[in-house]
């Protein structure tokens, strides 16, 4: 699970929630939710490994639905210097907790 935060263009926050992890690189995360986000939207999302938290700047590339549930590609365009290890410590977490079981995404391999 993680939380995230809606941005509007003028960089007001929006909408506070929270999803499911579905898959996550070092450029992005595919992120399932209850709510529709508009591709081209910017989200704030926190994530925790351990009891650590760190905040990522991502935009919505592509929405997919399924059973009233949407699955957000995020692509991610600001992580801060002192969080990219956090970061890459959440991912090795989550795969070798998940591995083959994650679901794919469409993002090229060069931005994984």
């Amino acid at each position: 699970m993680l939380d995230y935060l809606v941005i509007d263009e003028q960089g007001r926050q929006g909408n506070y929630s929270m999803a499911r992890t579905l898959n996550v690189s070092k450029g992005g995360i595919l992120m399932e939710t209850h709510i529709l986000l508009p591709q081209g939207q910017q989200v704030m999302i926190t994530l925790g490994l351990k009891n650590q938290l760190i905040d990522v700047m991502g935009r919505i590339v592509y929405t997919t639905s399924s059973s009233g549930r949407y699955q957000n590609g995020i692509e991610f365009f600001h992580v801060s210097d002192s969080d990219k290890r956090i970061l890459d410590e959440y991912v090795a977490a989550f795969h070798a907790h998940y591995g083959e079981e994650t679901v794919q995404h469409p993002l090229p391999s060069a931005e994984r």
